[in-house]
């Protein structure tokens, strides 16, 4: 079976399942499936930065990362810098047990650093965004846009793809993709307003389409950076034909944020 077989056959089975979720599972049930695919996802990065086996800086970033993530259900946001704060220092003083053995080396605690603000912190925004008015639909608003652009942008860079767009970090992107990218995500935002969500005003959707898209895309090259930099094709195995949890996620984790913040802020 060719991986783009096993990626269609993947996102069949996925699918229904996530939309149940979403759409009936109520914001608890919504939480936990954004917790196990984080904790899922800090373990990959764990891999990547740690190596296999289990070691302190695996259980910081776990245990912190369940923290981060329970702390964003309840939508406190004041609390959720609180966590982030004495995280950053608990890192820290954990690490200052380590010099007798390691010697003076701070990449340990910079690698856990990065792992707690990177996974946990930007998945929470999920769950923020889902405690909103109208979460669902924002919700299906993000996926459609990150699903229309990735779509359009690897059907376009398979037939038009000519010039590479970084390809020291991921050989395959190219400006062409890019371009088919951000104009599929602007047109699944705005065919996604049209249908589902007439109240979001139409210039709101289309440059959340364009900066969303371009936002995810950096997303996915910040997430390829780090493969590069472990030596890692993927982040993982869990889901046949797409690799690891990250390399589903890493627009999504960009693009989330964003558009949390824009409705905060722009839109209210």
């Amino acid at each position: 079976m060719t991986p783009h077989m096993k990626r269609w056959i993947t996102g069949i089975i996925a699918i229904p399942i996530l939309f149940g979720i979403i759409a009936y599972g109520g914001k608890e049930a919504f939480a936990v499936l954004i917790i196990v695919a984080s904790l899922a996802g800090m373990q990959e990065y764990n891999r990547m930065a740690f190596g296999q086996g289990l070691s302190l800086e695996m259980m910081e970033t776990l245990i912190i990362a369940l923290l981060i993530l329970l702390t964003s259900f309840y939508a406190n946001l004041p609390l959720l810098l609180a966590v982030l704060t004495f995280a950053v220092m608990t890192v820290l003083i954990l690490n200052l047990l380590r010099i007798r053995k390691q010697g003076l080396d701070m990449s340990h605690a910079g690698r856990v650093i990065l792992g707690i603000l990177y996974i946990p912190l930007l998945m929470a925004h999920f769950i923020l965004i889902r405690q909103t008015q109208s979460g669902v639909l924002w919700i299906f608003f993000i996926l459609v846009m990150a699903f229309a652009g990735d779509t359009a942008a690897y059907y376009i860079g398979r037939r038009l793809g000519k010039r590479k767009l970084l390809p020291e970090v991921s050989p395959g992107k190219t400006v062409e993709g890019t371009i088919g990218l951000v104009a599929g995500s602007i047109a699944g935002c705005l065919l996604f307003r049209l249908f589902f969500f007439p109240m979001l005003p139409v210039a709101h959707a289309a440059v959340l389409g364009l900066v969303g898209s371009i936002t995810g895309q950096l997303g996915d090259l910040s997430e390829s950076a780090l493969k590069r930099a472990a030596g890692v094709k993927d982040s993982g195995t869990l889901l046949p034909g797409h690799g690891g949890i990250l390399d589903r996620l890493d627009c999504l984790m960009f693009i989330t944020p964003f558009v949390y913040y824009y409705q905060e802020f722009v839109i209210r």
